[in-house]
């Protein structure tokens, strides 16, 4: 009987002393506004009380089209000395074919490069086998190595240095590739044509 008392009298402290002093949040939030001072640009905080109604807002990202009325020309020339861009074509069914003939042009571009780094790869396996060929009959035979030796190294010299050119050929080949394929991505081109 005695816990019972004792909890009904801490209960009824509880509740009256959060009766006395509490605020209703409303109230809380407009006591806090009405106490807020200016705040410096840098500290500027947003909310719906202070955006801009009437006002368009600024957006990050890419320029919308010029409008007659801005007095800007597709042909202008933007601050930074590079022409401005053109507005885009009202007609999506033009605009569609030609992103697809600029794709189109990006993967010519692409096929025929990689076209040739499997032809100087090719070349330089078949210098590469026709070394180890030549390497394996010289190697083979003691007699020949003995009486061509200087003449083995005079080749041996040319094969290598041969292969060293067709390896620098291969790797800027393959460098000329992958530049193409950053500057079709850099243009807009789909991951199928770059592939």
């Amino acid at each position: 009987m005695k816990r019972m008392v004792c909890m009904a009298i801490g209960v009824l402290l509880l509740v009256g002393v959060s009766m006395a002093s509490g605020q209703s949040l409303g109230e809380v939030a407009r006591s806090t506004r009405k106490g807020k001072t200016q705040q410096s640009p840098a500290n500027r905080h947003f909310d719906n009380d202070n955006l801009p109604k009437g006002d368009h807002l600024s957006v990050v990202g890419p320029a919308p089209a010029a409008s007659a009325n801005d007095g800007n020309q597709t042909g202008d020339v933007n601050g930074q000395g590079q022409p401005a861009q053109a507005a885009p074509n009202s007609d999506p069914k033009a605009a569609a074919e030609e992103r697809q003939k600029a794709a189109d042009d990006w993967k010519k571009k692409i096929d025929e490069q990689k076209k040739k780094v499997e032809s100087l790869s090719h070349e330089l396996e078949l210098t590469r086998r026709e070394y180890r060929l030549r390497a394996v009959a010289m190697y083979s035979d003691a007699g020949s190595r003995l009486r061509n030796a200087a003449m083995w190294d005079k080749e041996d010299a040319d094969f290598k240095k041969q292969i060293d050119e067709q390896q620098k050929a291969v790797e800027a080949a393959r460098q000329e590739l992958e530049d193409l394929k950053e500057q079709a991505r850099k243009a807009g081109a789909p991951a199928t044509v770059r592939e």
